[in-house]
């Protein structure tokens, strides 16, 4: 049986058998740490599998210097699981703003209050991210900025500057819409 360093240097030169090695060896450790990350075991194969295939395509950058050939697995591991768990959370953001964009409105809802829901909508989705997410949970989630600042981490003077300037430019679309169409009065632009 070969050393991990022996192993990462026939992996290192291209050797396909090496990367087969490897997994067997080392597989089960990333798997176990795929799934204590994500929670899912089919989530956890997927990470694997990306895991070794990464690897192989990255393998001149293991330097066996800097740390070990499970260690460099490892590392490559927790960095696709930290990039499947970011993906998931904007699917389910995604998935919630399309949800409540969706809603029935109630029947005696007027026309224009419908299209000025979508304009606010629209203009949410042409907003930076970090913007339209602090608008969000101040707005739909009647989040305070406190509470806005835990939930994503951001400094509370930044959660109030992004939601200034996102209340900015949605005030500077209504007024455009509202000059285009001629049919929003003054008091629409307070409402916001």
């Amino acid at each position: 049986m070969s050393s991990d360093d022996e192993l990462a240097g026939r992996l290192a030169a291209g050797d396909e058998k090496a990367l087969r090695t490897a997994y067997e060896r080392h597989g089960a450790a990333v798997l176990y740490l795929a799934q204590r990350l994500l929670g899912n075991r089919a989530d956890a194969e997927d990470v694997t599998q990306l895991t070794f295939v990464a690897a192989w395509t990255g393998r001149d950058t293991f330097d066996p210097r800097r740390g070990t050939l499970l260690g460099w697995l490892l590392g490559i591991a927790r960095r696709k699981a930290v990039d499947r768990l970011r993906s998931a959370e904007r699917d389910t953001r995604t998935t919630e703003t399309v949800r409540a964009q969706l809603a029935p409105p109630p029947e005696n809802e007027h026309p224009d209050r419908i299209v000025d829901r979508l304009v606010v909508a629209d203009e949410l989705g042409r907003l930076p991210e970090d913007q339209r997410r602090t608008l969000e949970l101040a707005f739909f989630d009647d989040l305070t900025h406190p509470q806005i600042a835990a939930v994503t981490g951001l400094p509370l003077g930044t959660v109030k500057s992004h939601i200034r300037r996102g209340m900015a430019n949605l005030r500077r679309r209504w007024e455009v819409d509202g000059a285009a169409l001629g049919s929003r009065s003054a008091g629409s632009t307070r409402a916001l």
